[in-house]
C-alpha cells in the first residue's frame, strides 16, 4: 500500500489573483475602435481615480475636474500604444501627470470641451466622483491634508499621492516619475515626515 499523500503536494497552488485594472483584449479592441459604449463604460470606471489624483495635486476642484477630461480626451487619442495586458491605472496616471505637467507650462490652460468630446467620441465626463479617501474623510480634515499637500514640493506631493492615496506600489511611482526606485522610496520617505510636521500647523495657514 502507497503511503498517503500529503495534499500541499498535490493540491495546485492558487494562482495570485488578476490586478483589477486588468483590462481584457476584447475590451481594449472596443476601445482601439472608438467605441461608443466602451469609452463610456471606461470612463464612468476610471474617472474618480483621475479627479482624486489631480484634486491632490492641483488643491481646486475645477482645475482637477477640467484636467480630468483632457486626461480622457488624451487617452482616447493615445489608447493604441496601450499595451495588451498592462494595467490601467499607471498608464492612466502617467497620462494624468503629463497632462497635469502640460497645463503648467502653458501660461493659460487650453479647455478641454465636453461638446468636442460628444461630437467626437461620444462620451463625456459626467460627475466631479470623490475618492474613496475624499469621501472617507471629514470636510475639516480633507481641507487640513489638502493645504499640508500644497505646502510639499511638487515630486515630494506626487509621490506621497501615488503611494498612499492611489495605493500605486514604488516600482510604478518610479516609472511615472521617471526616477529610481530609491528615489521614489526617498521622496514618499520624506514627504510622509514633512505632512506629519505640517499637519500640526497647518489649520492656522491661510
Amino acid at each position: 500500500m502507497n503511503p498517503p499523500t500529503d495534499p500541499a503536494l498535490t493540491d495546485p497552488v492558487p494562482a495570485d489573483p488578476a490586478p483589477a485594472d486588468l483590462i481584457s483584449p476584447e475590451l481594449l479592441e472596443r476601445l482601439t475602435a472608438g467605441e461608443e459604449r466602451a469609452w463610456f463604460e471606461f470612463v464612468q470606471e476610471y474617472e474618480g481615480r483621475m479627479y482624486g489624483y489631480l484634486y491632490r495635486l492641483e488643491g481646486n476642484s475645477e482645475d482637477a475636474l477640467d484636467l480630468t477630461q483632457e486626461v480622457f480626451y488624451r487617452a482616447w487619442r493615445s489608447i493604441r500604444t496601450f499595451r495588451p495586458g498592462e494595467r490601467v491605472l499607471p498608464w492612466l496616471y502617467q497620462v494624468a501627470r503629463n497632462t497635469q505637467i502640460e497645463s503648467h507650462r502653458r501660461k493659460q490652460l487650453q479647455r478641454f470641451s465636453l461638446e468636442q468630446a460628444r461630437e467626437d467620441v461620444g462620451f463625456e465626463v459626467t460627475s466631479e466622483k470623490r475618492s474613496p479617501v475624499q469621501a472617507a474623510e471629514s470636510a475639516d480634515a480633507q481641507d487640513r491634508v489638502q493645504r499640508a499637500l500644497q505646502q510639499l514640493p511638487p515630486e515630494y506631493r506626487e509621490a506621497v499621492v501615488l503611494r498612499f492615496m492611489e495605493d500605486l506600489s514604488y516600482d510604478e511611482i518610479a516609472q511615472i516619475q521617471g526616477v529610481a526606485l530609491g528615489t521614489a522610496k526617498s521622496r514618499v520617505f520624506r514627504a510622509k515626515e514633512q505632512l506629519a510636521d505640517l499637519l500640526e500647523s497647518v489649520a492656522d495657514v491661510n
